[in-house]
């Protein structure tokens, strides 16, 4: 439900196709509604796309998806005025860089959890909203390609490293953590970029 104060909407994607039914995902999602923020969750690919793995890796696809999903939200009154963010895990936080490259205009700010953001290639030089990489301390492989794409990103940006965590950030505390960063980052730049879009009572 969102209300007049909503500070923002995050659409939530998960190159799996698990964004809808994630755990971790609605425990973050939960945490942004206490803060004020209204959250997207949906799922990037059908149930049969899924069985694939090659669409799971389709990073033009799932970016194309994501882009729709934005699309859909800025033809409802509800939604249209509402600064948007990203937040993505595993393939999905790729598909949200290539997202916010493409709608630059439509993405305020980006969040990945342990996700794969060097899969996005030659956008993420292309992306300007702001952009939070969160990887845990102990998923040594995906911190490394964390570090190669912070590096690429030409974006404000920072790449928060959660002591003691693996992948899923299964660890006490961790997820929590995660979703802790993730809504200060998105209360920053979403009320920034609702800022800018609202007229200011007076102006001519």
């Amino acid at each position: 439900m969102l209300s007049a104060e909503t500070l923002g909407l995050v659409v939530f994607a998960h190159g799996s196709g698990s964004s809808r039914l994630s755990p971790r995902n609605r425990y973050v999602s939960e945490v942004l509604h206490r803060r004020g923020i209204g959250t997207l969750l949906f799922d990037l690919l059908t149930d049969t796309e899924a069985e694939d793995r090659s669409n799971v890796f389709d990073i033009e696809l799932l970016g194309t998806r994501l882009g729709e999903a934005l699309s859909w939200l800025q033809e409802h009154p509800d939604t249209s005025a509402l600064a948007t963010g990203l937040f993505g895990a595993s393939t999905g936080a790729a598909a949200a860089l290539v997202c916010a490259a493409r709608y630059p205009e439509r993405v305020a700010a980006v969040v990945s959890r342990g996700g794969r953001p060097d899969l996005a290639g030659a956008y993420l030089r292309a992306v300007s909203a702001s952009t939070l990489l969160i990887v845990g301390g102990d998923d040594y492989e995906v911190l490394q390609l964390n570090r190669s794409a912070w590096r690429e990103l030409q974006c404000e940006k920072r790449l928060e490293i959660v002591p003691g965590a693996t992948h899923l950030f299964e660890e006490p505390g961790a997820l929590e953590t995660v979703a802790d960063l993730a809504a200060s980052w998105f209360d920053k730049y979403l009320a920034q970029k609702g800022s800018h879009d609202k007229p200011i009572l007076g102006s001519q």
